[in-house]
């Protein structure tokens, strides 16, 4: 890291000097030496084929499944191989915030063109240069209609994935928000709910489709009803989703926002993903983080610059309507490269499998004694069932074999599939399930 220091050693004590200090453990003369570390008892450094020895060694105490049959956030697709091979060249890894445009333009138009393919994916007209994940989207989405003076309330549906609901409600409280969390109908959100909580404070409504469940909300009545009371309508989408289903533009919603991860990026140990938000024309003042224009500079070339900015590093505290800072641009650029590669026809296949497939599994799971459905209602690529043993038994016997079970839910089970699973995994699924079922039944 040496090379990365900006001041030579007699510049350090010259600015240690200058706030009459002799070294930089004086910094810390008020900390009780008690609790003070003098030295740290290190082993002896390794060598580089000994780190890689050890380290690979650790790494396979993870559990890497072969099969994986679980979403519910965290999505399994196939990843083309040209989105790493560009996206870990070094000029886009180690590049920052590009505050200086004149030297940042081609991280300027990377985000530029990433939210170009956001807006044509959501249909909506304007899209942010991405925030933390998809939970802090969605917060950030509902907050920005609140107004501290007239419309305070925040409609959630609880039918959304828990989540997301935990760090809307996190963020509800920090503004001094009121977040009402309404009850679901059969897994879905309660319409008669909604109608009876909509009323002049509402700045907005927070739906999720598919929703946590997997099912499909009906989105068409959720916006005509918050509309008609003057609400903003934040709807929380899959990516893969929407190349196949009806787009949250096409729903006339004000907001749409998601998590990215399943555009490109790995399942990971819980990153890094990254949130993506889209909005009207309207509410287009009003997104956070980060937002690319272009542009012509004085020779009439075009060009990218930073532009209506809601960040506090950028105007007064006071004024901010976000606090949204982190870099998420290679992210970003990872899901942009994704979606160039795949193209509007691969995402559309890539919909159309996983959706197969899930029907296809829901299917053959429901040949079996015990297991069925909980709700006969429209579903993506995700279904809850009836599970005739304790669900969480029957994924450690599937772990067993190389399979990654669905998600326990209520004492039901939360079933995923994508175009990853072929029919022969999930005919092989379903054939040790039965097993499974049959073996513990009789014992």
């Amino acid at each position: 890291m040496s090379n990365y220091l900006p001041s030579t050693r007699d510049e350090r004590l010259d600015m240690l000097h200058a706030i009459g200090l002799q070294s930089p453990e004086d910094l810390y003369a008020m900390v009780p030496d008690a609790v003070r570390i003098h030295g740290l008892n290190l082993p002896e450094g390794m060598s580089e084929l000994e780190v890689s020895q050890r380290v690979t060694a650790l790494s396979e105490k993870n559990t890497v499944f072969r099969s994986v049959f679980r979403g519910a956030g965290a999505y399994r697709h196939f990843i083309p191989a040209i989105v790493k091979t560009i996206t870990s060249k070094e000029e886009f890894l180690t590049a920052y915030t590009p505050y200086q445009a004149e030297i940042s333009q081609g991280v300027l138009q990377s985000i530029f063109e990433y939210q170009t393919q956001i807006c044509e994916l959501t249909g909506m007209d304007v899209s942010n240069a991405s925030v933390y994940d998809g939970a802090t989207a969605a917060a950030e989405a509902v907050l920005m209609n609140v107004d501290g003076r007239r419309k305070k309330k925040v409609i959630v549906s609880s039918a959304a994935h828990p989540d997301v609901i935990a760090v809307i409600r996190t963020y509800c409280e920090s503004r001094g928000a009121e977040c009402v969390l309404l009850p679901d109908d059969a897994h879905a959100t309660d319409l008669n709910a909604l109608k009876a909580a909509l009323d002049a404070q509402t700045a907005s409504v927070y739906v999720q489709s598919p929703n946590f469940y997997g099912i499909l909300e009906d989105v068409e009545t959720i916006v005509s009803l918050a509309h008609e009371a003057g609400a903003k309508v934040a709807l929380g989408v899959n990516p893969i989703s929407l190349g196949l289903l009806k787009t949250p533009g096409e729903y006339g919603v004000d907001i749409a926002c998601g998590e990215g991860q399943p555009l490109g990026l790995p399942m990971g140990f819980g990153g890094p993903y990254l949130g993506f938000m889209a909005a009207s024309k309207e509410m287009m003042r009003k997104l956070p983080g980060r937002i690319v224009g272009q542009t012509t500079d004085a020779q009439g070339r075009r060009c990218f610059v930073l532009t209506l900015q809601a960040r506090e590093q950028h105007i007064r505290r006071e004024k901010a309507s976000s606090n949204i800072c982190s870099n998420e641009a290679l992210c970003a650029m990872t899901a942009s490269v994704y979606l160039a590669a795949m193209g509007p026809g691969g995402l559309r296949k890539a919909a159309m499998n996983s959706a197969s497939h899930a029907h296809y599994l829901a299917q053959k799971l429901s040949e079996i004694a015990g297991f069925s459905l909980v709700e006969e209602k429209p579903f993506f690529h995700e279904f809850l069932m009836h599970c005739p043993i304790a669900p969480e038994k029957l994924n450690a016997r599937l772990a067993e074999h190389g399979i990654l079970g669905g998600l326990p839910v209520d004492g039901a089970i939360l079933w995923c599939a994508t175009e990853m699973n072929s029919k022969a995994e999930i005919d092989n699924l379903c054939a040790l399930t039965a097993q499974i079922v049959g073996e513990e039944a009789g014992k």
